[in-house]
């Protein structure tokens, strides 16, 4: 055995030393498949994985965990958000590599793609209101590039790919039944529609890679591109600093996922056997963080009980739906290490330490509100 293939087993072992064995044994049969498909196409054993939004709110949380993991990273983001020393958060560590690339152009992509084993994409124009505000933008970045990005991947002997997507696909659904994957897609914002014309791109081709597809819950949890933007940090945010909280639909439904659990869900995609996720969709998030609005609040409040909080029906935002986390529980043994509760609490710490007592005046660092880039290029 190489000394690059013992040490890629050990890492591999340890960080999924808490499974159960059956999966151990199965995700280090994968990581022989993995070397020897490698050494047979004369790549190096090395695997290195490209990111693709890597300077963003989950991005950064990821490429963390794959450095921790020992795999190489090549992150690639149009730093967009005011986000350009994110890209530093990593520079020190030597498997890591930035490169600026915007997915609209495909030689800045084709050029990260080099010497690459597996891609996730993160990328998009995230959330329904940036969506909605630029939806012209949303399509060509959401839509056009992304499926231009996935056809290219062809030939390029790729390993695996993971394509995010959301939750907010199931939209409305009827009397609080929880979505699973086969449920009827019903998206009713750009976001989702963009993510739903992905995802049927995806499904209805033949590819010469494997690829997963990972409907991630609503984010919440600390980031170095922190949002404030997201229900659980926006509402915990504004009690905190004692603003006036209106709350509209507070008994609509939303799953909710911490992005270290996230990181966690796409890393399990790459060390579990191609035969397991191969051309499967999985909703990522567990049972128990499914809340509506008002639950919420009635959890910060416990904490913040002098927070000023009003509700108001008849919102703008129609969606209203729960979600079945039970395939990706049984067939990935993924169940997320922390709950709501757990991100209301570091958040909080968070800003009792006064590391965000600036947000308000970098508001497109700290949330997907408004692209500058866009508007200039809307005036060109």
């Amino acid at each position: 055995m190489s000394s690059e293939l013992s040490r890629s087993i050990d890492q591999l072992c340890e960080r999924n030393s808490l499974l159960p064995a059956c999966f151990q044994e199965d995700i280090v049969r994968e990581e022989l498949r993995r070397i020897a498909a490698a050494r047979a196409k004369n790549r190096t054993e090395r695997r290195r994985v490209l990111v693709i939004g890597g300077a963003g709110y989950i991005g950064n949380v990821f490429i963390r965990h794959l450095l921790n993991a020992g795999i190489d990273v090549v992150s690639t983001d149009v730093l967009m958000y005011e986000n350009a020393p994110l890209a530093m958060t990593s520079w020190t560590h030597s498997g890591y590599t930035f490169i600026k690339g915007d997915l609209r152009k495909s030689n800045e992509i084709d050029s990260a793609l080099n010497g690459v084993s597996d891609v996730v994409l993160l990328a998009s124009l995230v959330g329904d209101p940036i969506s909605k505000k630029y939806p012209t933008q949303s399509q060509h970045i959401n839509v056009d590039a992304t499926q231009s990005l996935i056809s290219s991947l062809r030939n390029r002997g790729l390993n695996k790919f993971i394509f995010v997507s959301t939750c907010s696909n199931y939209g409305l659904q009827p009397d609080n039944t929880p979505a699973h994957e086969a449920s009827d897609l019903k998206p009713l914002s750009v976001y989702a529609r963009n993510k739903v014309s992905v995802e049927e791109f995806l499904l209805s081709q033949n590819w010469d890679f494997s690829y997963t597809i990972l409907r991630f819950a609503t984010a919440f949890g600390l980031s170095p591109r922190m949002r404030f933007d997201l229900t659980v940090s926006e509402f915990t945010r504004d009690m905190f600093l004692r603003r006036d909280l209106l709350v509209y639909d507070a008994d609509t439904w939303r799953p909710y996922c911490h992005v270290e659990d996230l990181s966690t869900a796409m890393l399990r995609v790459l060390d579990f056997p191609i035969e397991t996720i191969s051309r499967e969709v999985f909703n990522t998030g567990c049972d128990a963080n499914n809340f509506t609005k008002r639950s919420i609040v009635e959890l910060i409040h416990q904490r913040i009980p002098d927070a000023p909080i009003r509700y108001k029906d008849h919102g703008s935002d129609p969606r209203n739906y729960r979600v079945n986390f039970e395939k990706i529980r049984n067939v990935l043994h993924f169940i997320p290490a922390k709950s709501v509760a757990d991100g209301v609490d570091e958040l909080i710490r968070a800003m009792q330490s006064g590391v965000f007592d600036n947000a308000d005046a970098h508001p497109n660092f700290y949330g997907n509100r408004s692209i500058p880039l866009f508007d200039t290029e809307a005036v060109k």
